[in-house]
């Protein structure tokens, strides 16, 4: 799915915008995640995956909206956010 979405953001520059902002909260999630210790920030881990997932869920209704991707796009943010950190970037 995040393959098929940066591809197609070569050629959208908003969908490119929606791709480099998640990326950005991928990278301080994933960045946080890894910092992450014990019950300490728990609450603040929570909050980064929250604002994460609605970025992508932006990014993923973009999709839907122009026919890139159809049936349900179930995902783990986890797994999302080091798709983008390592092939977000155009």
């Amino acid at each position: 799915m995040i393959a098929t979405i940066i591809n197609a953001s070569k050629n959208d520059e908003h969908l490119a915008a929606l791709v480099d902002e998640a990326t950005e909260y991928a990278q301080i999630y994933l960045l946080a995640k890894r910092r992450h210790k014990g019950c300490a920030g728990t609450g603040e881990l929570m909050t980064l995956r929250e604002e994460f997932r609605d970025v992508i869920d932006k990014m993923i209704l973009n999709c839907r909206n122009k026919d890139l991707l159809s049936g349900d796009c179930g995902y783990d943010p986890d797994a999302i956010a080091e798709a983008l950190v390592k092939g977000g970037k155009h």
